[in-house]
């Protein structure tokens, strides 16, 4: 079990460092073809859009990669206890 916990905990890591990638890239706006900001991309959105659909932004922020952040802190936080 505590491997099992290892393991998600690397994954949810790494998907925090994608967050913050995509994040960066957000205001910096590499071209589109950038494979780094396409592969950013494609990692979280699928986890952001149901969050955005449900928290709309508020007065033009989008909070959803902030929600999304602290849920796989708190994950993080659970699993350490295995």
């Amino acid at each position: 079990m505590a491997f099992i916990a290892s393991v998600l905990t690397f994954l949810l890591y790494a998907f925090i460092i994608v967050l913050i990638v995509r994040v960066l890239f957000s205001w910096v706006s590499p071209f589109p073809t950038n494979p780094v900001s396409r592969l950013a991309w494609a990692v979280t959105e699928p986890v952001l859009a149901p969050v955005r659909r449900r928290i709309p932004p508020v007065s033009g922020i989008d909070l959803s990669p902030l929600l999304v952040w602290l849920v796989a802190y708190f994950l993080i936080a659970a699993l350490r206890n295995f």
